[in-house]
């Protein structure tokens, strides 16, 4: 957060370019072909903001728009998106290998609480489960060291800044 405001005092501008993985990037735009620069605004607000939950950060991405949805009929173009993200995430795709659509899990899905408790989510209760995971997951910064996001490096007389996505279930 302290780099991106430093940027952002400088007078610097940030706009999504990429994702580091055409992998990735292709896996998104499967899901849905906005999904890369959804993804990108949302992580951008959680690196420029206080917010960390999946719920808060595409709450305010929504009041932002910063894609322009037609929110007059208020779609919610943004958690609807997000939901089918978590829930491929969760049943499958993986950001480094090539998502076909499938899920691992057909059955049912297993969630154990911290506390011990068990819920068990049926494909048939779709909704109920990607309500649990928007509502119970949460963007985290990973080491700074270990993937090198968080910096300025340079690329054909461009500079970029690299910022790293990583989503965990809220204790």
């Amino acid at each position: 957060m302290d780099r991106i405001n430093s940027v952002l005092k400088l007078n610097g501008q940030f706009d999504f370019v990429k994702t580091e993985r055409q992998i990735f990037s292709n896996n998104l735009t499967l899901i849905d072909s906005k999904l890369p620069e959804i993804v990108s605004q949302i992580v951008y607000e959680f690196y420029s903001s206080d917010k960390s939950s999946i719920s808060d950060l595409v709450e305010n991405t929504n009041s932002k728009n910063p894609l322009n949805f037609d929110t007059s009929n208020e779609h919610k173009f943004y958690e609807y998106k997000i939901k089918r993200f978590l829930t491929d995430i969760a049943l499958g795709m993986m950001p480094s290998k090539v998502w076909n659509g499938q899920y691992d899990a057909t059955g049912g899905y297993l969630i154990v609480k911290e506390n011990g408790d068990i819920l068990c989510y049926h494909i048939y209760n779709r909704n109920e489960f990607e309500n649990y995971l928007f509502s119970n997951t949460k963007l985290d910064t990973a080491s700074s060291n270990r993937h090198d996001f968080g910096s300025i490096y340079k690329e054909n007389g461009e500079l970029y800044f690299k910022l790293n996505l990583q989503i965990r279930f809220i204790k």
